[in-house]
């Protein structure tokens, strides 16, 4: 295993660990009582408030303008590929944390590795037998995680919840993968000024103005009431660790992957977003330690990203 893969690898990891953050502040509100598309909002307009003094303030008034800029020549693009790839993807993920512990969402969020092989797919990138069948594996883990917390009684709203998470799982790859072929990619976005997709941060913040359409749009089909005194400290909380940290590692990480099965693994090390949230929703929701059915899924799954890592 070269450094490369090391280092993207590392990177991907690190960004599973401060993305787990999501999951666990998003029960806690959850259970709190909170509605749920101030959760999902509230994440991306903290995110745009606080990138927008960033710019000001590191990269200077200039910079903020041409992003703006960039935005307004292209906000057909943006307002799409944000509102599918972080407002979809979002929102059902909140949605689904009212009903699901938050390991069990993390878990099925996994589903994402086998979405991003669909996507990439599509996008004509090629993607090796032996890649599909890791990434099958990985799967049949997922599926016991999950099998292990059906209950009769409430099995419709759960495989509800898991169709959702389903749905979120295209989402995500699929808005990251066209700014990853925006930026790669010359037929896409012309006259647009790619200097700035060099800068993570700019992607994240472009991506960000784009979801603005869909929370209105969303709000308009939803009874929301107001935030509460929770939702505007914690959510704060998640749009700094999950919302700016992780995803500007992750989107960093997918930049420095060259070939379509580097890109896989760093889609795949998402997957220790399952064992890092058990591990704090155990010693801090005082959560229930998983059934032995599904340690043996959480053992597949990640037995599958390290041959994953290897191939």
């Amino acid at each position: 295993m070269n450094k490369d893969i090391i280092k993207i690898i590392f990177i991907g990891l690190t960004a599973a660990l401060f993305f787990s953050s999501t999951f666990i502040l998003n029960r806690y509100i959850a259970l709190d009582g909170s509605h749920w598309f101030w959760s999902a909002s509230l994440r991306y307009i903290y995110m745009i408030i606080i990138l927008s003094f960033s710019f000001i303030i590191f990269k200077g008034y200039k910079y903020f303008i041409s992003l703006l800029k960039e935005f307004i020549n292209h906000y057909i693009f943006w307002s799409m590929a944000g509102s599918i790839g972080f407002g979809v993807f979002y929102a059902l993920i909140t949605y689904v944390a009212s009903s699901s512990p938050a390991w069990v969402v993390a878990s099925t969020w996994q589903f994402t590795i086998i979405s991003s092989l669909i996507i990439l797919s599509f996008f004509g990138k090629y993607i090796s037998k032996k890649t599909w069948i890791l990434i099958f594996i990985m799967f049949l883990g997922i599926c016991l995680i999950n099998y292990s917390q059906l209950s009769i009684n409430n099995i419709k709203e759960q495989i509800f919840n898991i169709i959702l998470i389903i749905i979120a799982s295209f989402a995500y790859p699929l808005g990251n993968q066209l700014v990853w072929e925006a930026q790669h990619n010359e037929n896409y976005l012309k006259n647009s000024n790619k200097d700035l997709f060099k800068n993570v941060f700019s992607k994240v913040y472009l991506l960000s103005l784009g979801t603005l359409p869909f929370w209105i749009l969303l709000s308009l089909c939803f009874e929301v009431g107001v935030p509460t005194q929770k939702q505007y400290i914690f959510i704060l909380i998640v749009a700094i660790f999950s919302g700016l940290i992780a995803t500007s590692l992750f989107l960093y990480a997918r930049s420095k992957a060259n070939t379509a099965s580097k890109i896989v693994l760093v889609d795949s090390t998402q997957t220790g977003e399952v064992i890092f949230t058990l591990l704090i929703e155990i010693i801090f929701l005082n959560l229930l330690f998983p059934s032995s059915i599904a340690i043996i899924g959480i053992i597949i799954t990640l037995t599958a990203l390290i041959l994953l890592s290897k191939e």
